[in-house]
């Protein structure tokens, strides 16, 4: 995780532009933020130096490679011990069908977005995947209809 670091306006352009379209040219990512190329070069390496910037990625529709069916999948494990929660996480993870898994407070331990064929596909994930675990003794399978990215994200009194 990276500590918080001071962010200016250009810096803001930069991560806002990025986030709309991070295969921008650097020569159209500068022009957008008003500076030079080469400052714009330095400054993009700052931000991935310090950890503001992570990685990039190629976001894939699932539909498009055979997963149509998305779900939520709210997974109970007891007992909720590091010995068997580090494994259990790992054997998620492990999985083709897992998009995300997050690690909860509340009634349920974890959440884990998954992408499946078919009804069939998602059962035999929750039968043979999940609730043949012995730590695992819930799961409520929400099928997801439709989903909605959230805007950039930028530090909080950001500029608009």
């Amino acid at each position: 995780m990276a500590a918080q670091v001071e962010l200016d306006v250009v810096d803001m352009r930069l991560l806002r532009a990025l986030q709309e379209d991070a295969r921008m040219t650097n020569r159209e990512l500068a022009a957008r933020a008003g500076i030079a190329t080469s400052t714009c070069s330095d400054r993009l390496a700052r931000l991935r130096d310090a950890g503001v910037m992570c990685g990039s990625a190629v976001r894939i529709e699932p539909s498009a490679v055979g997963r149509p069916l998305e779900a939520m999948l709210a997974v109970r494990v007891h007992p909720h011990r590091r010995p068997l929660v580090d494994p259990f996480v790992q054997h998620v993870l492990a999985q083709p069908e897992t998009r995300h898994l997050y690690h909860l407070t509340g009634p349920d331990d974890f959440l884990i977005h998954v992408t499946v064929v078919d009804a069939g596909d998602l059962q035999r994930l929750v039968l043979d995947e999940l609730t043949a675990r012995d730590e695992v003794v819930m799961v409520h399978t929400h099928l997801i209809f439709h989903q909605w990215r959230g805007g950039p994200l930028m530090p909080p009194g950001a500029e608009g």
